[in-house]
């Protein structure tokens, strides 16, 4: 620290350099709100153990419903018309447990049979629906 000290004899003016104090204190300022965030990250949490299942649940029933390039519709690997399928998909909303219906069109299917057939599964109450075979559209 320094001091000025002034340099007439009829005038004694004392002077302190606060400037490195300053300085100190913003060192100091800046240390503690960059490392205040990093302390308050840290979130305690009590997880529960991971036990094993005890019974073993059975894999679900799996319906294929393909559409072919003219509008045919196959469930399971029989080639069904469009009332039928209804009966089907409404017959499947009605089990306790639905199955899983796996829609598998064909490349040059046109959407509007696609698209009919998710409009009557979400109209019948079909929860588990989804594509199967995108790998052809790449």
């Amino acid at each position: 620290m320094g001091m000025s000290v002034g340099g007439s004899e009829d005038s004694s003016m004392v002077d302190m350099n606060t400037t490195p104090l300053i300085d100190v204190m913003l060192v100091l300022l800046i240390m503690f709100i960059i490392t205040l965030p990093i302390m308050t990250h840290a979130v305690k949490l009590d997880m529960p153990r991971a036990t094993p299942p005890t019974e073993i649940l059975p894999e679900p029933e799996v319906v294929e419903l393909e559409i072919d390039f003219d509008g045919t519709y196959y469930w399971n690997g029989t080639a069904v018309d469009e009332g039928t399928l209804h009966a089907y998909l409404n017959r499947a909303a009605q089990q306790p447990e639905q199955p899983e219906i796996h829609i598998r069109p064909n490349k040059r299917v046109k959407y509007d049979y696609v698209a009919k057939v998710l409009a009557a599964a979400q109209r019948l109450g079909v929860k588990k629906i989804g594509f199967a075979g995108n790998e052809q559209f790449m």
